[in-house]
């Protein structure tokens, strides 16, 4: 009999045994494996935080006692506890939940996340607060051994642990993010799990018949202690842990001002169930690490290593897709990987650094062929920013790639440390517009606003393959300034050019692609596209537009620009982009006092709102800028022109 198809919401854990939450956790871990394997999503986060999940909402008062996810990709199973079993089946579809925490959905879901690092100082908010309040609500952080590597989650850990506030923070350490962690504290947490002599030591003393009576007899011998009897078996609630931390004790954590215990299998329910009890009342700030497997139970432990870079079925999975007979096209990142080693074969200057992404970006082949020259920092954004600007002024050529969204956690590192000096540090923006599924988050609408701001900043935009291969050569053989390049989570609009050799690109040049009359569409990035499909549709209604490729949206290529402003009495610009402080509005500005009276510059982009998750091209429709969208919204405007 399925216990799971009853779990309504986590009060309903609270009358089970052990044995029962057992079933729980492994009928979650198979639906999961169930709902996943069909429609798709991020899978191994949430089945290594499998047994975790169900511990935590069976011994804390959720959603009174916060949890705060960190990421968000191990909140599956928290999602189907929390009353949403059945709308698993929908998550990250456009009309179901979202793959991530997030608080308008349900009260379970604390703080809203999708970046990663952001628990630790979440939760210290909350238990700071809610001291201010004089409430007793308990406070949990659970976060990652890859999320640790990040920046704020290192000035958490030091604000947290000097507070002296009640929080627990769970380390969920599975030596595993999106790519296999990297540095110093990973090596530390290695070496604590993997350390032979602590194992040994350990097993010995909990497997020792005299380490059980003694600490049974001392257990049953304080609760006999009038008054006080109570308060110190809670006090000796960490006693097993405590021993643990005496034998290798988490000398970083210790020092940062937690309590240290552990590591513990995160995969032993009994033993998580138990340790958390215990800790729960432990006064100040405490760190439990536990030790979990990546998508443990969807295959074999002996089938496939969890741990080697290889390993993809850990991470997520895509739903089914339907056969087709058209030819596959590349995405924009498998075009930039085998560009930037072509590159980087000719040129010893060029590197790659990356932030934890570098099966993500398309590096794995530059890695394998040049590893001494492939850096991944970790989750640690700003920290690739600055290293490249050392490298460059050192006479390097760094490509930094890493995804828009994320890039934005760097804006102080790109203004301060390379924009300021003007250092040739060249930025590649992957998933740059909306990318689909995994929502707001990780839309990339706002990178073309930031950048163009910003002085000294060369920002491009491809129109397809070829030309994503000249911007990266154009990037680096110029010396003088930074140059970003941004492209989408999508493949390229047509096959790359065999034996073609990539070529410079003379900087703010456009490129015109049609020539008409009615109307002048100024299209950049995956934009210029959608337009050529859209002038097609326009051309059948009897208008003639010029189309320009805005390849360059900063510098802009004034001399065209003025052409046209001459030419034509409606300019439209697109862009897959937010259009407050765009492409769009640089136009615009340029172009305010010089228009003709009755002249029109109209803005085509992203709204001034977060765009919810759902499939990239729906997206796309819904704001307008799909083809059609693109050929109804022009036509309109120049209807509205000819009334007027």
């Amino acid at each position: 009999m399925s216990i799971l198809e009853n779990i309504d919401s986590p009060a309903d854990l609270k009358g089970l045994d052990l044995e029962q939450l057992q079933q729980v956790a492994d009928e979650l871990r198979a639906y999961i494996i169930d709902v996943v394997t069909s429609i798709g999503g991020h899978f191994g986060s949430s089945l290594g935080a499998n047994e975790l999940t169900v511990a935590l909402h069976a011994v804390f008062n959720t959603p009174d006692d916060r949890i705060v996810w960190d990421v968000g990709h191990q909140t599956y199973g928290h999602k189907v506890l929390t009353g949403r079993r059945e709308a698993l089946k929908k998550i990250r579809h456009a009309d179901g939940i979202s793959g991530f925490p997030k608080r308008p959905e349900s009260p379970y879901d604390t703080f809203g996340v999708g970046h990663a690092g952001t628990s630790i100082s979440a939760a210290l908010g909350f238990a700071v607060q809610r001291d201010l309040l004089g409430e007793k609500r308990k406070v949990i952080a659970v976060i990652g051994d890859g999320a640790l590597t990040s920046g704020i989650a290192l000035e958490g850990l030091n604000n947290a642990g000097a507070s002296e506030k009640d929080m627990i923070a769970v380390l969920n350490d599975n030596r595993m993010s999106i790519s296999p962690n990297v540095g110093g504290l990973s090596h530390y947490l290695t070496r604590i799990i993997s350390d032979p002599t602590y194992n040994r030591i350990r097993q010995r003393i909990t497997d020792d018949p005299l380490y059980k009576t003694v600490k049974e007899g001392v257990w049953n011998l304080t609760g006999t202690v009038p008054v006080i009897g109570e308060n110190l078996q809670r006090a000796m609630g960490g006693f097993e842990e405590g021993l643990k931390a005496m034998l290798v004790p988490g000398v970083v954590f210790e020092e940062m001002g937690f309590r240290y215990f552990g590591p513990i299998d995160g995969h032993d329910l009994p033993g998580l169930v138990q340790t958390l009890g215990n800790l729960k009342d432990l006064p100040g700030p405490t760190l439990l690490h536990i030790h979990t497997i990546k998508g443990k139970g969807a295959i074999s432990e002996e089938e496939e290593d969890p741990y080697s870079a290889s390993s993809t079925k850990y991470h997520s999975l895509s739903p089914p897709k339907p056969k087709s007979s058209k030819p596959v096209l590349p995405r924009y990142q498998d075009v930039f990987g085998p560009a930037l080693l072509e590159i980087a074969e000719s040129d010893s200057r060029v590197t790659a650094i990356t932030a934890a992404m570098i099966e993500g970006t398309g590096l794995i082949g530059f890695s394998e062929a040049l590893p001494e020259r492939t850096f991944d920092v970790g989750i640690a954004e700003q920290h690739a920013v600055t290293f490249g600007a050392g490298m460059a002024l050192e006479g390097g050529r760094p490509v930094v790639a890493i995804y828009s969204t994320f890039l934005q956690r760097a804006y102080d590192q790109i203004i301060h440390d390379v924009a300021i000096q003007s250092i040739p540090v060249t930025f590649c923006l992957d998933r740059a517009g909306l990318v689909g599924e995994d929502g707001p988050t990780h839309h990339g609408t706002l990178d073309l606003s930031f950048l163009m701001c910003v002085p000294n900043m060369v920002v491009a935009a491809p129109k397809d393959g070829d030309e994503l291969r000249d911007l990266l050569y154009t990037a680096v053989q110029q010396e003088e300034k930074p140059f970003a390049i941004r492209y989408p989570r999508d493949s390229v609009p047509r096959a790359v050019t065999e034996g073609r050799a990539p070529e410079t690109i003379p900087i703010g040049s456009w490129e015109t692609l049609e020539t008409g009359t009615d109307v002048a569409i100024l299209a950049t990035g995956t934009m210029v596209e959608a337009a050529r499909v859209a002038s097609e549709t326009m051309r059948e209604s009897g208008c003639q537009p010029t189309l320009v490729n805005a390849r360059f949206v900063k510098p802009m290529d004034l001399p065209v620009l003025e052409d046209l402003t001459q030419r034509f009495d409606l300019l439209v610009t697109i862009e897959e982009n937010a259009i407050e402080g765009g492409f769009g509005a640089a136009v615009a500005k340029h172009l305010a006092d010089r228009q003709r009276p009755g002249q029109g510059v109209i803005n085509l982009g992203i709204p001034d709102r977060f765009v919810e998750h759902g499939p990239r091209k729906a997206l796309l429709e819904e704001v307008g800028l799909s083809p059609d969208g693109i050929a109804r919204s022009v036509l309109r405007l120049l209807d509205q022109a000819s009334v007027t």
